[in-house]
């Protein structure tokens, strides 16, 4: 079997080499217009406005992008999947049936899936497919916990077919214990089983975080589903954080998708991540990264090619066992599951898109100065996930390879430039026009320095064109303003957008520089920042 272990401790030169890259890479990046306008101020000024033209397209495509998943995300949303998924238990007669139920998305794709069911020998039918929900927790209220069961019982999903579990930590101390173990006599019988682990804290060979807890709980659960006769091939575990919210018809979509790919075991499946449980109630610089955050997930939901394991997502239990789960060696366990898997499975593996959200808080830990640190700390967990540069490099680049060179290399590509650009673009966007204009002599000023900045100022207006359909889009999306505030939070809620290029760099640039230092200079992050969970009363 591969390897799929990360290091710890000392790292080889070769492991070393590309941990330094990417911050050198960042660096050497944001300096280029001034290091070409010292050679040559009109040097300079050609790779800004190439480098916006191009920042252009690519806002362009996002936009459209948008305005697709956006148009995707509303039609998901309105399919019945559990009766999608009541014609898989019969693929043959629901064919040869006249059509009850409406289906207006997709519906081709759907016959198409049936037809293919029915040319298999064997495969499974929904009666047989199980939900194991676990939800990791650390020492959050039971007013953050108790809305995520709540929205699971919702569920479009018969509930006889699930099994949930909340995975608390030790170190959470006596009350988050309490809490859970008091959800579990509230709650346990509206399921097929619901479980309460405890993960010990200090174990061996791992780093404090979610990856370490939620791994414990599936090897216990492992135990637990084989005892009840069911096999992994039969479940499909999904991994929630204490404030996830999942769409009513996730699990019915989930589980439809996992019955008719040809390959689940191969596979994952990943929702939406929208950040808007708590959107009217956080400070505005959180709103503004929160939808930005939401519309990424959006967008990339449209190039399955690209698209990773973040937060909130689902795999086969089978899978899993294939891996021992997820990674207990990395604060990013959900994005570097994707290449446990990619390299488990010799690169035969892919992501497959569920367009239903799986609603999640925005930032938000009580006094304002406190929100602020936390969003940078959560930004700066994320961009880590620079950290799997090295380990794909390893894979790649070595003996140890196990997947076809191109493919892999690739992919290697396009991991480093998504965190480079995280780290340059905002900078270079913001303040590269100025490099020829302070650089450039006197002589050549009046050409260089008047142009470019009336020029880059121009593009970037046009730009903005794509900041005004995420405004309208996220506007449509937000959920029904709470009574507690009255139409001039709209009015806020509508300027807090000037925001945007300030918080570009003052969190997405310096928390991804901040990401790539701590791996530059050895000083790995090795204990998860939990994210500070609060609610907003009724009365405020």
């Amino acid at each position: 079997m591969t390897d799929l272990e990360l290091p710890l401790g000392r790292r080889t030169a070769f492991y070393r080499i590309f941990e330094i890259l990417p911050l050198l890479l960042s660096i050497a990046w944001v300096l280029t217009p001034v290091l070409l306008s010292l050679i040559d101020p009109f040097l300079g000024a050609v790779f800004v406005v190439v480098f916006i033209i191009v920042w252009l397209v690519k806002v362009i495509a996002m936009s459209i992008r948008s305005i697709q998943g956006y148009g995707l995300l509303n039609k998901a949303q309105k399919v019945n999947w559990r009766h999608r998924l009541e014609d898989l238990e019969n693929s043959e007669a629901a064919l040869s049936s006249t059509p009850t139920k409406t289906i207006s998305w997709q519906s081709g794709i759907h016959n198409h899936n049936l037809e293919r069911l029915m040319k298999r020998n064997k495969h499974l039918k929904p009666s047989e497919v199980y939900n194991l929900i676990i939800i990791a927790v650390y020492n959050e209220g039971r007013d953050v916990l108790e809305p995520t069961i709540q929205s699971i019982l919702a569920s479009n999903y018969d509930m006889g077919h699930v099994f949930v579990a909340i995975a608390y930590e030790q170190r959470g101390g006596r009350e988050i214990a309490a809490t859970v173990n008091s959800l579990k006599k509230q709650y346990a019988a509206k399921f097929r089983g619901f479980y309460t682990i405890e993960h010990p804290e200090s174990m061996p060979n791992e780093v404090i975080g979610k990856g370490a807890n939620i791994t414990y709980a599936g090897r216990k659960l492992h135990r637990i589903l084989i005892k009840y006769g069911i096999q992994p091939d039969q479940v499909i575990v999904t991994t929630l954080d204490s404030d996830n919210r999942p769409h009513p018809e996730y699990l019915a979509y989930v589980t439809y998708e996992y019955i008719v790919h040809p390959n689940p075991r191969h596979s994952s499946f990943q929702p939406l991540a929208l950040y808007l449980n708590n959107i009217w109630d956080v400070p505005a610089p959180m709103r503004v990264l929160a939808t930005g955050n939401s519309f990424w997930n959006i967008v990339i939901s449209q190039r399955p090619h690209l698209l990773r394991n973040f937060a909130s997502h689902s795999q086969g239990l089978a899978a899993l066992v294939d891996m021992d789960f997820w990674s207990t060696r990395t604060v990013v366990e959900d994005g570097h599951q994707f290449w446990r898997s990619y390299f488990r499975y010799d690169g035969h593996y892919d992501v497959v898109p569920i367009y239903v959200p799986i609603y999640q808080d925005a930032v938000m830990a009580g006094k304002y100065t406190r929100s602020l640190k936390a969003q940078f700390v959560q930004l700066r967990r994320w961009a880590y996930g620079v950290s799997d540069v090295p380990y794909v490099a390893e894979r790649v680049l070595t003996s140890r390879r196990t997947v076809p060179f191109l493919d892999g290399f690739i992919k290697l590509v396009q991991l480093i430039d998504s965190h480079v650009s995280w780290a340059s673009a905002p900078f270079i966007l913001l303040l590269g026009a100025f490099a020829p204009l302070f650089l450039s002599s006197e002589s050549s000023r009046s050409i260089v320095a008047h142009q470019l900045p009336s020029i880059a100022g121009g593009i970037q207006t046009v730009a903005m064109l794509g900041l005004v359909v995420t405004i309208v889009l996220s506007f449509r999306l937000l959920p029904k303003r709470p009574k507690r505030y009255t139409w001039v939070r709209s009015i806020f809620m509508l300027l807090q957008w000037a925001l945007a290029p300030m918080l570009a760099v003052m969190y997405g640039a310096t928390a991804a520089f901040n990401a790539q230092a701590h791996l530059f200079f050895g000083k790995y992050l090795n204990e998860f920042d939990v994210t500070e969970k609060k609610v907003v009363s009724h009365d405020g």
